[in-house]
């Protein structure tokens, strides 16, 4: 039986870098664009036959924006995808194999005002059958503030087109504690974007990165760090958040994300339980055969050395025991259903209580975590301090 792979593709190019953003992405030009998906190209067809142990079950085309390329160059990328890597329920051409078979499920990421019906038709033509839309606020105001190039009124244009070309799994991300957004206006951004119905919501607090604009002006030294919202507010945000989602019919499955029932993203909950995946393009990570590894961030290294996946590589670290049980718990207990206790037996050998038999009592009695016989995954509380409670799974 083949293992299961998931497939992360970066696409490093945005029409503006917005203010808060760290990611490895920015503005190009059309040459620059071009020439890094003749290598992106060259880079997943150097794995052709090298792969065929696995079957991929995920795709996840993340950026920077992807929707910032031309339509052909996406359809040109699931091509070679196709024909290199063996897909669940598709063919080498991208077909579906069956129609009522489990299908892969594959994602790219759009930001409104770069998205047109003849792009979004061309998604769907080429087999990519989930969306997911960088709005983060319904708030003109608070878009302009981060840098977005879209206002609401140009989202709304766009996410009515790509439900008219035929998408029915659509995600959407929000961003709360924002500079000078008050719970009004967070609760106003939620009760806009239910009434759109959309299948999934990514619902994250700002976290202001070392060295992006956002630092210098709102962090810690920043001449406008109070314009953050104050911890109380924060808290008052988060659980108007689950409250209203949940009231909605959306159910929260891991710490940031909420969806109807069979709309989770199958790709992240991959990352979270530690499903092997590889990464293609600049800078992308990667966990494979016990290895964490990615490619380097450097375009002319990445360009030079894109069929050559040694040379592509940086920072490879092969994991040991102790490294996998910590991300086993950790990655697993963002998942609102936690870890279950035979999948950690079945990887370790060993039962999760020889491993973490002071730990787990002790989160238990600070209500951080609940234990059944088959499971452990955090309470409410845990939930609101989970950073604090993984650090308790980390072994000397």
């Amino acid at each position: 039986m083949k293992k299961e792979l998931g497939l992360y593709i970066h696409i490093p190019f945005c029409e503006r870098k917005c203010a808060y953003c760290d990611f490895l992405s920015g503005p190009a030009k059309q040459e620059e664009k071009e020439r890094y998906v003749e290598a992106l190209l060259e880079e997943i067809r150097s794995y052709d036959g090298k792969m065929d142990e696995y079957e991929v079950s995920t795709i996840f085309i993340g950026g920077g924006t992807p929707s910032s390329l031309e339509q052909e160059a996406i359809v040109s990328i699931m091509e070679a995808v196709y024909q290199t890597f063996p897909i669940v329920n598709r063919d080498k051409m991208g077909r579906r194999i069956k129609d009522e078979s489990k299908d892969v499920e594959i994602t790219i990421e759009c930001n409104p005002g770069t998205l047109t019906k003849e792009k979004a038709e061309a998604y769907l033509s080429c087999g990519i059958n989930r969306l997911s839309m960088g709005l983060q606020s319904t708030v003109n105001e608070e878009l302009k503030m981060l840098g977005r190039i879209h206002t609401y009124e140009e989202f709304l244009h766009n996410y009515e087109l790509v439900r008219e070309a035929g998408f029915v799994n659509v995600n959407l991300d929000l961003m709360s504690a924002l500079p000078g957004q008050t719970l009004k206006t967070w609760e106003e951004t939620l009760d806009k974007v239910l009434a759109l119905k959309p299948e999934h919501i990514s619902a994250y607090s700002l976290i202001i990165e070392e060295g992006t604009p956002f630092d210098a002006m709102y962090g810690e030294d920043g001449p406008k760090k109070d314009l953050i919202p104050d911890e109380e507010t924060d808290r008052a945000m988060y659980e108007l958040t689950k409250e209203k989602l949940e009231a909605a019919g959306y159910y929260r499955y891991e710490i940031s994300n909420y969806a109807r029932k069979g709309y989770e993203c199958q790709h992240n909950i991959g990352y979270w339980k530690r499903t092997e995946y590889l990464g293609l393009g600049l800078g992308a990570s990667s966990l494979v055969k016990k290895q964490r590894f990615h490619n380097t961030n450097d375009q002319e290294a990445y360009r030079k050395n894109c069929r050559n996946q040694e040379l592509l590589r940086e920072e490879v670290t092969t994991l040991t025991k102790n490294d996998e049980m910590e991300e086993f718990m950790f990655l697993g207990l963002r998942l609102c259903n936690g870890v279950e206790k035979e999948e950690f037996k079945k990887a370790f050998g060993c039962p999760v209580e020889e491993v973490y038999g002071t730990v787990i009592p002790k989160l238990v009695e600070e209500n951080l975590i609940f234990e059944t016989p088959e499971r452990i995954f955090l309470t409410p509380y845990g939930l609101d301090v989970s950073n604090a409670v993984f650090s308790e799974f980390l072994l000397e």
